[in-house]
Protein backbone atom coordinates (compact mmCIF):
# COMPACT_ATOMS: atom_id res chain seq x y z
CA UNK A 1 0.00 0.00 0.00
CA UNK A 2 2.76 2.39 0.89
CA UNK A 3 4.48 1.87 -2.47
CA UNK A 4 1.41 3.15 -4.35
CA UNK A 5 1.37 6.39 -2.39
CA UNK A 6 5.03 7.04 -3.19
CA UNK A 7 4.37 6.47 -6.89
CA UNK A 8 1.51 8.97 -6.87
CA UNK A 9 3.68 11.59 -5.16
CA UNK A 10 6.39 11.28 -7.83
CA UNK A 11 4.33 12.86 -10.60
CA UNK A 12 6.25 14.81 -13.22
CA UNK A 13 6.06 18.57 -12.99
CA UNK A 14 4.92 20.47 -16.05
CA UNK A 15 7.55 22.68 -17.62
CA UNK A 16 6.59 26.39 -17.57
CA UNK A 17 5.58 27.63 -21.01
CA UNK A 18 6.12 31.14 -22.38
CA UNK A 19 5.26 32.81 -25.68
CA UNK A 20 7.92 34.29 -27.93
CA UNK A 21 7.02 37.91 -28.70
CA UNK A 22 8.55 37.51 -32.17
CA UNK A 23 7.06 34.35 -33.68
CA UNK A 24 4.15 34.03 -31.20
CA UNK A 25 4.88 30.34 -30.51
CA UNK A 26 4.57 28.75 -27.09
CA UNK A 27 7.79 27.09 -25.96
CA UNK A 28 9.30 25.85 -22.73
CA UNK A 29 10.77 28.67 -20.69
CA UNK A 30 14.29 27.20 -20.78
CA UNK A 31 14.30 27.25 -24.60
CA UNK A 32 13.78 31.03 -24.69
CA UNK A 33 15.83 34.10 -23.88
CA UNK A 34 14.42 36.64 -21.45
CA UNK A 35 14.79 40.30 -22.36
CA UNK A 36 14.48 42.48 -19.30
CA UNK A 37 13.67 46.11 -18.60
CA UNK A 38 15.07 47.22 -15.26
CA UNK A 39 13.50 49.83 -13.00
CA UNK A 40 16.08 52.29 -14.41
CA UNK A 41 14.65 51.78 -17.91
CA UNK A 42 17.67 49.82 -19.14
CA UNK A 43 17.13 46.82 -21.43
CA UNK A 44 19.29 43.70 -21.13
CA UNK A 45 19.33 39.97 -21.76
CA UNK A 46 18.67 38.00 -18.57
CA UNK A 47 20.54 34.72 -18.98
CA UNK A 48 19.52 33.46 -15.50
CA UNK A 49 15.83 34.31 -15.89
CA UNK A 50 15.69 35.51 -12.29
CA UNK A 51 16.63 39.19 -12.33
CA UNK A 52 14.09 41.75 -11.16
CA UNK A 53 12.22 43.72 -13.77
CA UNK A 54 9.64 43.35 -16.49
CA UNK A 55 10.52 40.60 -18.94
CA UNK A 56 9.63 39.39 -22.41
CA UNK A 57 10.67 36.13 -24.01
CA UNK A 58 12.28 35.53 -27.41
CA UNK A 59 13.49 32.43 -29.23
CA UNK A 60 17.25 32.12 -29.50
CA UNK A 61 16.93 33.05 -33.17
CA UNK A 62 17.87 36.62 -34.23
CA UNK A 63 14.99 36.49 -36.73
CA UNK A 64 12.53 36.42 -33.82
CA UNK A 65 14.00 39.67 -32.49
CA UNK A 66 13.55 41.21 -35.95
CA UNK A 67 9.93 40.04 -36.01
CA UNK A 68 9.36 41.37 -32.49
CA UNK A 69 10.64 44.80 -33.56
CA UNK A 70 8.55 44.79 -36.76
CA UNK A 71 5.29 43.77 -35.08
CA UNK A 72 6.03 45.96 -31.99
CA UNK A 73 5.89 42.88 -29.73
CA UNK A 74 8.67 44.13 -27.47
CA UNK A 75 7.15 47.60 -27.21
CA UNK A 76 3.79 46.07 -26.27
CA UNK A 77 5.40 43.82 -23.67
CA UNK A 78 7.35 46.63 -22.05
CA UNK A 79 4.67 49.28 -22.62
CA UNK A 80 7.27 51.72 -23.92
CA UNK A 81 9.18 52.49 -27.10
CA UNK A 82 12.59 50.90 -27.49
CA UNK A 83 15.53 52.94 -28.83
CA UNK A 84 17.24 51.65 -32.00
CA UNK A 85 20.61 51.39 -30.20
CA UNK A 86 19.03 49.10 -27.64
CA UNK A 87 17.67 46.79 -30.35
CA UNK A 88 21.13 46.60 -31.94
CA UNK A 89 22.70 45.74 -28.58
CA UNK A 90 20.10 43.04 -27.96
CA UNK A 91 20.74 41.64 -31.45
CA UNK A 92 24.45 41.32 -30.67
CA UNK A 93 23.80 39.60 -27.34
CA UNK A 94 21.26 37.18 -28.81
CA UNK A 95 23.65 36.33 -31.66
CA UNK A 96 26.28 35.38 -29.08
CA UNK A 97 23.88 33.11 -27.15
Amino acid sequence: MRGNREKRMQTNKKAPMRMCVGCQQMREKRELIRVLRTSDGEFLVDHTGKKNGRGAYLCKDPECLKKAVQNHGLERSFRTSIPRETVETLMQEISRS
